[in-house]
Parts: C-alpha cells; sequence; structure tokens
C-alpha cells in the first residue's frame, strides 16, 4: 500500500536509504542526580534528526546519514567517534575552523536530567553559535546528495529550524531539492518553546513550520506539536497530559491533511505522564485516509525518556519503506519508542529482535 501511496525511490538506485538534516549535540547526563548538583557526567550524543537515522542504522539495518556541522577540536571529534559507533555516514559533516575559544563557532551541548517519579526530566542547552546553527543555503550540495548520488527519505524537523535565523531557510532549501529528486520527505514538528521564545515565540514557529510543511510527505508530531507549529488546536488535550481524547486528535489530523494535502501520512505518539518514569504509551497514524492504532502500553516503565518520540520515528520510517504496511508501521514505531525509554541516553539501544518480541507479546523474563 504505502510503495504506490510514497512512490519511494528503489534501493538499488540510492546510495543511502534516509538521510537527516539537524543538529548533534554532547549530552552530558548526571545520571540519577541533578544537573545543578552533578559532580560527574555521562556523555552521550544526541539530536532529534540524528536519533532518527541512528535508529534506522543501528536497530533496523538501514544506510543512513546524516547532514550536519561540528567545530573542529576535540568535542567535535568526540561527537564524529560517536556517529561512527552508531554506523551513520559522515560524509556530509562539515567542519568549521575553531579560533581556540568559542567567539564565534562551537559545539552545541545538552545537559539533560532523566527526572523520576514526580521530578520531571530537564533539560538545559548549551548552544548557541553552535556550527550547525550558522548552517545556510548552499552550505550543501543537494543535487549531488539526491540526485547523483541517491536518497530514499529524507527526515528533518523543527528543532533544527528553530536554531537561528539561517536553518529555516536551509531546511525549505533541503526539502524542495529532496522533492524534485524524488525522495520522500518527513518532518517531526519537536516544538521547544525554550529554542523558540527569544525568536518570536509560538507566532515565529507557525510562520516557519507552516510554510516547511507545504513540502512535507509525512508529517509527526504530537498534539502541542501541531497546535503550537500548525495552529490546529486538539479539543479535549488534558493540559497535564494525564489524558488525550484520541477522538478529538483524529479530528485535528482530518483538519491539518485537508489544510496540507500534500500529507500522504502523519504519525504521532500518544503518552500519558502519570510520573516520570510511569507513562501510558501508544501511537496512531493516518495513511491515505485511514487511521491505524498501535497496541497500548500502559503503565510502560521510563529510564530515560528522552528520544523516545525520535525512536518512534525511526521504527515508523522503517515499516512505511520496509515493510510497506501501516499498521506494522504504527506498531514497530511503537514497540522501538517503547524499548528505547527503557535505555540511558537519547539513541535506541534496541535490536530489531528484542522489537520483534516485543510486537509478539514477548515479556521481560531473562535471556540466557
Amino acid at each position: 500500500m504505502t510503495k504506490s501511496i510514497l512512490r519511494l525511490r528503489p534501493a538499488g538506485t540510492c546510495a543511502f536509504d534516509q538521510l537527516s538534516l539537524g543538529e548533534i549535540m554532547l549530552r552530558l547526563d548526571p545520571g540519577e542526580g541533578r544537573i545543578r548538583t552533578a559532580r560527574q557526567f555521562r556523555v552521550w550524543e544526541g539530536g532529534g534528526e540524528y536519533n532518527v537515522a541512528r535508529g534506522l542504522r543501528r536497530c533496523f539495518g538501514l544506510k543512513t546519514a546524516v547532514a550536519t556541522a561540528f567545530a573542529d577540536n576535540d568535542v567535535g571529534r568526540l561527537l564524529e567517534d560517536f556517529v561512527l559507533q552508531g554506523g551513520v555516514s559522515t560524509d556530509f559533516i562539515q567542519w568549521k575552523a575553531f579560533d581556540g575559544v568559542g567567539r564565534t563557532v562551537r559545539n552545541g551541548l545538552n545537559f539533560t536530567e532523566r527526572g523520576f517519579g514526580m521530578r520531571g526530566a530537564v533539560g538545559v542547552s548549551d548552544r548557541g553559535w553552535s556550527a550547525a546553527s550558522q548552517l545556510q543555503p548552499g552550505d550543501f550540495d543537494w543535487d549531488h546528495i539526491f540526485g547523483q548520488l541517491g536518497v530514499r527519505w529524507l527526515h528533518t524537523g523543527g528543532i533544527f529550524a528553530a536554531l537561528s535565523d539561517t536553518t529555516p531557510s536551509l531546511v525549505i532549501e533541503c526539502v524542495k531539492k529532496a522533492k524534485e529528486h524524488g525522495t520522500v520527505v518527513s518532518y517531526d514538528l519537536n516544538y521547544r518553546p525554550s529554542l523558540w521564545k527569544s525568536i518570536g515565540g509560538p507566532a515565529r514557529a507557525r510562520e516557519v513550520n507552516r510554510e516547511i510543511a507545504r513540502h512535507v510527505d509525512v508529517m509527526i508530531g504530537n498534539e502541542e506539536d501541531f497546535t503550537a507549529c500548525l495552529g490546529f488546536p486538539v479539543e479535549g488535550a488534558d493540559e497535564h497530559l494525564l489524558q488525550i481524547d484520541v477522538t478529538a486528535f483524529k479530528r485535528m489530523i482530518e483538519t491539518a491533511v485537508k489544510a496540507y494535502p500534500n500529507f500522504k501520512a502523519t504519525a504521532t505518539t500518544l503518552r500519558a505522564a502519570k510520573t516520570a518514569t510511569v507513562n501510558d504509551w501508544g501511537a496512531i497514524a493516518w495513511v491515505d485516509g485511514k487511521f491505524y492504532e498501535s497496541r497500548a502500553y500502559p503503565d510502560l516503565e521510563i529510564l530515560d525518556r528522552v528520544g523516545g518520540g525520535d525512536s518512534f520515528a525511526s521504527g515508523f520510517i522503517y515499516g512505511m519503506m520496509s515493510l510497506e504496511d501501516p499498521q506494522l508501521a504504527v506498531e514497530y514505531g511503537a514497540a522501538h519508542g517503547a524499548l528505547a525509554m527503557t535505555t540511558p541516553g537519547d539513541t535506541s539501544m534496541a535490536t530489531l529482535s528484542e522489537v520483534d518480541k516485543l510486537l509478539k507479546g514477548g515479556g521481560a523474563r531473562v535471556q540466557r
């Protein structure tokens, strides 16, 4: 079904199954403690768009790449090493000369607490003047990447689009070029109030994302994202995220796809946060006029929620690309996201066999 809807380029004609455009930051994790009192941090890499490429490579075995930029210093080389460990191609990473201090360019940092019980997760980013935020139209040869090399699927999102005055224009340039060359485009709205508040707030977020949405095939986002970024409110959504009215959310999606007839599919996680460590979890997708819901994961126990939505996106994309089945796509997305939140760090540590086992109803019994 999805083959005729998305018109994916044949795998044999493309060097890459998927490419992500976005920033990769160094995540500093205080473990069970707090940022403000930490004496040591564990280091990971992470970025909303990159996490999808890494999940598709490491869990689902697809050939992926990332288009981004690093400051050329030891922190940038550490980030590169993480990307290499994840199996994601570094062919399209741009290296920017470092001035020794970071006055003109630097690598972004993200301090993230996991949260526990009634204490929610907290993220404190330090990403001003980062190399990726200074990327602009013309920095990448998209005709070479999408045309000569070939990419089946492009993924980017609202986090990268919010980084500076130039990144929205770069996203628009990229998605337009992808469409010219027959590459499917997905976009995760990923609304972050902290990124938009000093550059125009929700009004600017809507202006930017509404323009980008005109060029998107597969739109991903939760109820807050669709409201803040595209202006489609969800009636009946609980302000504390304790309950989501799925019927109201479906009505909102139907309104959105009428406004953007270029959407061939939309997908979202359904999360009810009872505490930071216990969530109800599931997912829903709209594909070609029909809704598909995943199995529910009530009272899901969470170690680290960061990256759960990105892991959902990679599972969903895998299902749409490789299985061509919307129901399996939403199931793989929900299961992969659930497993990703049982391990620390932004990126998934799950294997395809573990995802398959969860889909078949497998439990948590020890494996020996």
